[in-house]
């Protein structure tokens, strides 16, 4: 009896077991990409239901060049004649440690723990991109960085005022209430922004992640 005579039978029976590994595959390398997508959408539920859609627009996930010719990638600019929010979402589960210095942070489910970026730091460089993209536009410090976490999570050390849990970042938001940016110029802010953004596609998201290799093997 040759080899093939002998796995035929076996073959008919798991067959089905192969498309199952191709699913579960697929999903666990495209799980980060999907969190990562509720939590961008959260966001804009937030900004739908707190803010008023009059005065407030939202752009979401922007891959913009930077100054070394790479590119950074910013989940949402909301733009308003109060200023400009640069926000960064964190879709984490478990208790979040970390301080506005700290070059880290730790998040801790049961007894394990990892760490992560801080993401003021992260979001630091977002806002110093978009700060170099409209420079001949408005002032910098109009700019502001928010960092927000979905409600799975608690914090279990005191936070930065810029960073939150859930909907409470509207409230920040909402705290800037003299008008500094005319309508006009929120005009050419938004295509400013518009021009300066990569395609969405594939190929960009690639790239990105291209990028973010390079930078931590320099």
């Amino acid at each position: 009896m040759n080899t093939s005579q002998i796995l035929a039978p076996l073959f008919s029976q798991l067959w089905w077991m192969i498309p199952l590994f191709l699913i579960v595959g697929a999903i666990k390398v495209f799980k980060p990409f999907l969190k990562g997508k509720m939590g961008e959408f959260a966001v804009s539920t937030h900004v739908k239901l707190y803010l008023h859609q009059e005065k407030y627009t939202l752009l979401n996930d922007c891959t913009l060049p930077d100054m070394q010719n790479q590119t950074t990638q910013i989940d949402h600019i909301l733009l308003s004649p109060y200023g400009i929010f640069v926000i960064e979402t964190k879709n984490y589960k478990g208790w979040i440690f970390g301080g506005e210095r700290q070059k880290t942070w730790t998040q801790k489910i049961y007894k394990k723990s990892y760490k992560f970026q801080n993401p003021l730091h992260q979001n630091y460089k977002h806002q110093k991109v978009l700060e170099n993209i409209l420079s001949d536009i408005i002032d910098p410090t109009l700019i502001h960085s928010v960092v927000v976490f979905m409600p799975d999570c608690e914090f279990k050390t005191q936070m930065p005022s810029n960073v939150f849990r859930s909907a409470a970042w509207t409230d920040y938001v909402k705290a800037f209430k003299e008008e500094m940016i005319p309508s006009k110029i929120l005009i050419r802010i938004k295509l400013r922004i518009e021009k300066e953004v990569l395609e969405k596609s594939w190929k960009t998201n690639h790239q990105h992640v291209q990028n973010l290799k390079n930078s931590y093997t320099d």
